[in-house]
């Protein structure tokens, strides 16, 4: 099969990503095999690819991945060949530590990521555990729910983690895949809530899509919202970021950052200015089962629609140099196979 191989750490201006073939995967026991439709491309693969993220090498990115089963392993029951289904970030967790048992498997010592420990999407077909793929809801073609399965789904976790509640201001860092899809759950789960969404540059892509769905304000990251916010989402690859956003923090507020991790460093930051007044930071780590178990049907209810635009398999190292110079709107999505 063909596959978009990452065999050490470069920029991504230098276009490292290489298409070769490679054997084809082979399901064993409980495990699937997928042929890949499409594939999602997230900013984490861009810390894997520059080499902030640390990951196997070589290794096949990609961590929203929708496909069909081909085949099933001598022990899989759960899907039958030809069904549709989605694998997230999360491909395994050792399942019977204290974290795994009290359902915080994002934090498990053995915790395996789809695209970084395993091998991923950015290839013709893959293998993952029947216990790590989900079934997608009719409603979304393949590229739409591509980035259901990482943005949407890490999103969704970041929101609950903010504790949010309606009537509440909610300032959001960065409007990018993940951010386009959180607004929409906002709107649906708190409509009395404000939403305050800062981007790199005035009027650019991202800018035009968060008026699209209807933020209260949108303004560039250094400007002080119209008022106190009392939780914020910061997606964004700076550390200056969080200092800011601490500032336009309200009272009691929580502030919850959404990235694995920061391009720059977070500044020195003043107790009084930033942390007085019960302020607090909470980083979202990885993802489990329940969330995206949780968030699909979600998605399906509210619906969500995810805004995609599709880059040929041929164009991965395109998609994400484009990813990382934000020259598109919401999400991207590679065209594996039709």
């Amino acid at each position: 099969m063909r596959a978009q191989v990452l065999k050490g750490n470069a920029k991504v201006e230098e276009s490292p990503l290489e298409m070769i073939e490679v054997p084809d995967p082979k399901p064993e026991g409980r495990e699937i095999l997928i042929r890949v439709s499409v594939c999602g491309v997230c900013h984490t693969e861009l810390d894997e690819v520059e080499g902030r993220v640390a990951s196997k090498l070589p290794v096949v990115l990609g961590h929203q991945v929708v496909g069909r089963v081909v085949k099933c392993g001598s022990e899989a029951t759960k899907y039958n060949v030809g069904d549709r289904v989605g694998v997230a970030w999360i491909y395994s967790s050792c399942g019977v530590c204290r974290h795994c048992r009290m359902g915080d498997e994002n934090l498990c010592d053995q915790f395996v990521g789809t695209g970084c420990d395993a091998d991923g999407g950015y290839a013709e077909y893959m293998k993952v555990s029947e216990d790590y793929a989900y079934p997608i809801p009719e409603r979304f073609t393949d590229s739409q729910a591509a980035p259901l399965l990482c943005a949407g789904a890490i999103g969704y976790r970041a929101l609950k983690l903010t504790g949010m509640q309606d009537g509440e201001a909610l300032g959001i860092y960065g409007y990018g895949a993940s951010a386009h899809i959180v607004h929409q759950i906002v709107k649906y789960k708190f409509p009395g809530a404000r939403v305050y969404v800062f981007t790199r540059r005035r009027d650019d892509a991202p800018s035009q899509l968060a008026k699209k769905f209807g933020a209260s304000w949108v303004g560039v990251a250094g400007e002080a919202p119209p008022e106190k916010l009392n939780r914020i989402i910061d997606t964004t690859p700076s550390g200056t970021v969080v200092k800011e956003a601490l500032r336009n923090l309200e009272k009691g507020g929580r502030l919850v950052i959404n990235v694995i991790r920061k391009e720059a460093p977070i500044p020195e930051l003043d107790y009084a200015e930033h942390f007085w007044h019960e302020k607090e930071v909470k980083s979202v780590a990885n993802i489990t089962r329940r969330d995206v178990q949780e968030f699909l049907p979600l998605a399906a209810e509210i619906p969500i629609t995810p805004e995609v635009t599709e880059f040929s398999f041929e164009e991965a190292n395109k998609a994400l140099l484009y990813l990382k110079q934000g020259k598109y709107k919401g999400a991207g999505v590679l065209r594996i196979q039709g």
